[in-house]
């Protein structure tokens, strides 16, 4: 028998066609959902979900595929699904409507609200039926229908009033500066929270959040506060080491379901990559620990490997669930093992991934042993050293040959659903960070990755009249693109740019940058909306700066103004990220560590920051040393130039150059700190010694 299907067969979101055999008629967004609605006099079911989403497969199984639940849905609403990652101007508004209502939000989020997409109801699962307290959907839809018929008056005055508060909190007037003392402020905040056993902040759940680490970075290099690296190492080092991390193909799990870094929500998210990588280079610069360098290129090696389409395209992430069980393409059971590893290799992993006969982890859900193993590492090399009378590196080529074997199996397993759409904004964070490897590691491919997809956005993610999408998949571009494709994707090319020297990418960043501020930037209280001036109209523009999973795109943006302004000596970029930080100062102020990207973005604005400048001829003999020096030394508050014979395309952009030229035969290296400008250096040991003192 034929299935069924909804007008979410015509979609290209792998999230919609998910549902797409349910009988529940849905609707993507659309002017002919609205309208329909309109008509028929019904209030619109707004379900909002992405594919990898486990509580949102467990709601569409449990309701969504149910007949009853449909016929209540198809009867008294117009039902309408979205796909956050592809939408994220929708679910950021209508997630500001669920946390102001219900005080807490989440995936799947329901939204009830009227034809002119006016919420009056909010909420995330809602099970069938009523379960422990929580309202079953088969209650709440008709107790909504009911009041629907009855109280409609009392219905649409309480959405007036929502709409009318989101509206409100909106609204910004500009505020004070911010003082240099918010980094203070931030980082006793996080040493508050800090967990001095485990790594990372608070309890659980807990997440990686890069950006906090970044911010410990920067201010770590700012007041040489040693325990402000040691709580990044500590968090590098268990998140690492812990079952959140897979230790056989290698990337992270999307966060920890328990303080000790052990039980992961087993889903891959391609940002949460991106932005991991970018610390252990960073942690690596600073310690030149080679941990964090292996740690930073498995991390590359998963994304190249797994993530990246034949065009050079990265996927967005891969499911927590395979074979209808969270987890199960990851967890291991002692029998299966013992298949097919011998007894020697079951007894190393036994000391070294803790694997245990019955099972090493506990299944809070169920309240008892899983009976299934998570690999996870606790002991240090140094234990392992004295416990198993081997050398490190004889332990570390055994765990490779065991991983290897662990690798080829697992590939035999039905794999985890993976979702192949391409996203600009988290490719660039992507591009961003492989552009960052190859300075650092000085490895060709990943430079040459990093070009590929930016040549793919610009090949496919741009339409005729070069406006920018936001989605790419199965061979379509769509969605116009948000705040965060723009900031990122700049932010990303002027990575690039220092990375390769190509000036075609900094003179796009620049380009872009105009773009941006031409159809995104508050022209009357400034900063920038989510949305396009040209974008569809929805309930407000949102103007967003919270530094949640991924940094937001007014901070991201912050950086690229004072970046892009130190290159063109344009103060007008440096006023506007000005403003920036004064329309936020209160929210900022209020919970600093809340807004770690928009503090890294100030770290820069405060200074020291640096501009260097390069010149000389591009087959010079020195120049290659003196680059990566510069690319080596952990130096973030910086613009990197390169002025290889008075290149009139970098003149152009940053006319300042023009002055500085090589010395003699020799690559010259020019470094400003706080608009004055040291002496030029030539040579190798005083560069060194130069770059040690900045």
């Amino acid at each position: 028998m034929k299935k069924l299907t909804n007008r979410l067969s015509f979609e290209k979101s792998p999230y919609l066609l998910q549902h797409a055999n349910n009988p529940v008629d849905w609707f993507p967004w659309s002017d002919e959902a609205f309208k329909i609605a309109k008509a028929d006099d019904k209030p619109i079911f707004l379900s909002i979900g992405y594919s990898t989403c486990h509580w949102c497969h467990v709601m569409e199984h449990e309701s969504f595929e149910d007949e009853k639940v449909a016929a209540l849905m198809n009867d008294s609403f117009i039902s309408i699904k979205v796909d956050r990652e592809e939408r994220p101007d929708i679910d950021g508004i209508y997630m500001t409507v669920c946390q102001m209502l219900t005080g807490s939000g989440g995936w799947p989020m329901t939204i009830i609200m009227t034809p002119d997409k006016k919420p009056f109801f909010a909420g995330t699962y809602f099970p069938k039926e009523n379960r422990f307290g929580r309202p079953g959907l088969i209650e709440l839809l008709s107790k909504i229908n009911e009041l629907w018929k009855t109280k409609r008056e009392e219905i649409l005055k309480s959405a007036e009033d929502i709409s009318a508060v989101i509206k409100k909190s909106q609204l910004r007037n500009s505020g004070n500066e911010i003082e240099i003392e918010i980094f203070d402020k931030a980082y006793k905040e996080f040493e508050r929270r800090f967990d001095k056993e485990n790594g990372g902040f608070g309890s659980s759940p807990k997440f990686p959040t890069p950006h906090n680490l970044i911010f410990l970075l920067r201010y770590w290099k700012r007041k040489n506060e040693s325990n402000a690296l040691g709580m990044v190492e500590k968090t590098l080092e268990k998140i690492r080491l812990g079952g959140i991390y897979d230790h056989v193909g290698f990337g992270f799990h999307r966060y920890s379901t328990d303080s000790e870094w052990l039980v992961p929500h087993f889903e891959k998210m391609l940002y949460d990559q991106a932005q991991l990588a970018v610390v252990y280079i960073e942690a690596y610069q600073i310690t030149k620990n080679i941990f964090y360098k292996k740690t930073a290129e498995e991390i590359l090696t998963y994304v190249l490997r797994d993530m990246t389409s034949p065009d050079g395209g990265f996927y967005s992430a891969e499911d927590a669930d395979s074979e209808g069980e969270e987890g199960r393409f990851y967890l291991w059971d002692f029998d299966e093992l013992k298949s097919f590893l011998h007894d020697d290799e079951i007894k190393f992993i036994e000391n070294v991934f803790n694997i245990e006969s019955g099972g090493n982890w506990i299944d809070h859900v169920k309240g008892i042993m899983n009976g299934t193993n998570i690999l996870n590492m606790k002991k240090s090399v140094k234990e392992l050293e004295v416990e198993l009378k081997m050398t490190a590196e004889e332990i570390s080529k055994k765990t490779e040959t065991i991983r290897k074997k662990l690798f080829i199996k697992r590939e035999k397993k039905i794999h985890p659903y993976k979702d192949d759409k391409i996203l600009t904004d988290w490719n660039s964070l992507m591009i961003s960070a492989l552009a960052k490897a190859y300075q650092v590691f000085n490895n060709e491919k990943y430079l040459t990755a990093a070009e590929k997809s930016a040549g793919f956005i610009f090949d496919k993610l741009f339409k005729k009249d070069s406006k920018l999408l936001h989605r790419f998949r199965d061979n379509e571009a769509a969605i116009d693109a948000n705040i965060d494709d723009y900031a990122f994707l700049i932010s990303s090319l002027l990575d690039l740019y220092e990375a390769g020297f190509n000036i075609k990418y900094l003179k796009s960043a620049i380009q872009l940058n105009e773009d941006f501020i031409k159809h995104f930037w508050d022209n009357e209280t400034g900063g920038f909306f989510f949305t396009s001036n040209e974008s569809e109209k929805i309930l407000i523009r949102q103007k967003e700066i919270y530094d949640g999973a991924i940094p937001s795109g007014n901070s991201i943006a912050m950086l690229n103004l004072l970046r892009i302004g130190r290159i063109t000596s344009d103060s007008k970029f440096e006023i506007m990220a000005s403003i920036i930080g004064r329309i936020f100062s209160e929210n900022i102020n209020s919970a600093p560590s809340a807004f770690t990207q928009t503090l890294i973005s100030l770290d820069f604005a405060f200074g020291p920051a640096y501009e260097i400048v390069i010149a000389g001829e591009v087959n010079a003999d020195n120049k290659d040393e003196l680059i990566k020096l510069v690319w080596n030394n952990y130096l973030p508050n910086k613009t990197l130039l390169f002025n290889f014979a008075a290149n009139k395309d970098l003149i152009d952009i940053a006319s300042f150059t023009s002055n500085y030229k090589q010395i003699g035969e020799k690559t010259t290296v020019y470094i400003c700190q706080n608009y004055s400008c040291k002496q030029p250096v030539t040579d190798i040991s005083t560069l060194e010694g130069l770059l040690k003192t900045l």
